[in-house]
Formats: structure tokens, sequence, C-alpha cells
């Protein structure tokens, strides 16, 4: 579970809607063979249709989600360990019971482990809630190298994210909440119009973020006009100089 602190508490949601991964125990209810197996996994990888499960928080429609990838780990007997990485909102109980249905012999979960989030994942960026707890203490006795091992930047975590880049001298005006007009953006990634957008210092700091009212050919060829608006602003004002003060 991502867990965030101070101003980045603001870029949480953003990471909460990226890509996940799981590891998963299916129990298949009678014997199988294999090869349909991994045929039947394969046919749900990529763009699938989904009906969310009667107890869920969203509203019961089909809907569309993507899974990017299933390996299976390990089988015994009628059960399969298995890795998969699919798109948020994706329902692993529901894609088991699907996949059960598709191989005519029913399957359920048995167990589930969610070992990413975006780009947090057990193997980068995980710690305990002991390792916390030491951190603190260490940091509290003046000893702050456990504690900068616990923490990631927000901007490391939110690296999946296209970016805009503006001036030295537009960075306060959006850290008071102001959009991102064309004129103060000095590069970009490429995104689409309405795409959630990193708004970023010259030293890739984050300073806000916001959705795209134009794409970047739009901005190239803008003479003027709001690029980006934005709507959450996780830098605080101050950090660097007004433009007024500057000049």
């Amino acid at each position: 579970m991502p867990l965030a602190v101070n101003n980045a508490t603001k870029a949480l949601a953003e990471l909460l809607v990226g890509g996940k991964e799981y590891v998963a125990l299916m129990h298949l209810h009678k014997t199988f063979d294999r090869n349909e197996l991994a045929k039947t996994l394969s046919e749900f990888t990529g763009k699938i249709t989904q009906l969310p499960p009667v107890r869920s928080n969203v509203k019961r429609q089909y809907r569309e989600r993507e899974v990017y990838y299933m390996d299976i780990l390990e089988i015994e007997g009628n059960d399969v360990l298995f890795k998969v990485g699919v798109e948020s909102g994706t329902y692993i109980r529901k894609l088991i019971s699907d996949m059960g249905e598709k191989l005519g012999i029913g399957a359920h979960m048995m167990e589930l482990r969610r070992t990413k989030v975006s780009t947090l994942s057990e193997t980068e960026g995980l710690v305990t809630l002991q390792d916390i707890d030491d951190a603190v203490y260490f940091y509290k006795n003046n000893d702050s190298r456990l504690l900068k091992k616990t923490l990631r930047s927000i901007e490391e975590a939110l690296s999946f994210m296209p970016k805009v880049f503006v001036s030295d001298e537009a960075v306060d005006t959006v850290c008071h909440g102001s959009p991102v007009a064309v004129p103060g953006i000095v590069k970009m990634n490429s995104f689409e119009k309405n795409d959630r957008v990193f708004i970023s210092t010259l030293k890739g700091e984050l300073i806000a973020l916001g959705n795209a009212v134009m794409t970047p050919t739009e901005i190239m060829h803008a003479k003027g006009g709001i690029a980006i608006k934005n709507d959450s602003v996780v830098m605080k004002p101050g950090v660097y100089p007004s433009y007024h003060r500057a000049n």
C-alpha cells in the first residue's frame, strides 16, 4: 500500500490509478489440461471485458480493462500460482472466475498478494512498518540514514507520468494555483489532450499535477493561451522567487 507524507499526499492518487501486479493462487475445481490452461491465460491477456462482482464499490456494468501479462509460477494438483499485471480497476477474483468458466471446470481465488503499484514494487521501494518504526527511532536520535533509505521521492514514484517543464520564472506562479500558460513551457514529453501531466521545474522537481488542455503539437504552434490546468499543487510557494522579485 503506497503511503505519502507532507505535500506528497496530494499526488498519492496518481499512484493508485497506475498499473498493478499481483501474485494469485487459483484453485481449479476439476483436473485440467496444462496446455488448455496456458491457452486460456493467453486468451485473457490483453483487452478484456469484465463485469465487476456483486460486492464492489463501482457501478455493476461491463467495462474494458487490460491484462498486461500472466505468468504461471507453480502448479500443484488443482492449485495454480501465477503472476498477473493489470490495469487499475481489474478484479482478480472475477478474472479467475471467468477463466475457470472458460475452461469449463470452474475456479476460485484462494490467496492474493499485491506486489506492485505503478513504480513501487516488492523489489523496489517496499518497506515494512517495522522498518519505518526503526527509521523514525534513529532519526529522533540524530541519525537520518535509515529514514533516507526508507523514503522515496515523489518525483521517482511518478516517473511514469508525462511531463511539462516550466521556466524558473513560471514556477512560483504555478505554486500559487495558476494554470500553466504556453509561454512558460520550456520542454515537454508526449501526451494527449486531457491526459494527467506532471508539471516540473527544469531540475525535475514536482510543482503540481494537472490536465492537458492542449497537445504538445498545439503548444508548439500556439502564441499564448492555457496549456495545462493544474488541480493539485505540491510545491509550496516561495521555493522559487516570483517573476517580479527575479526582475
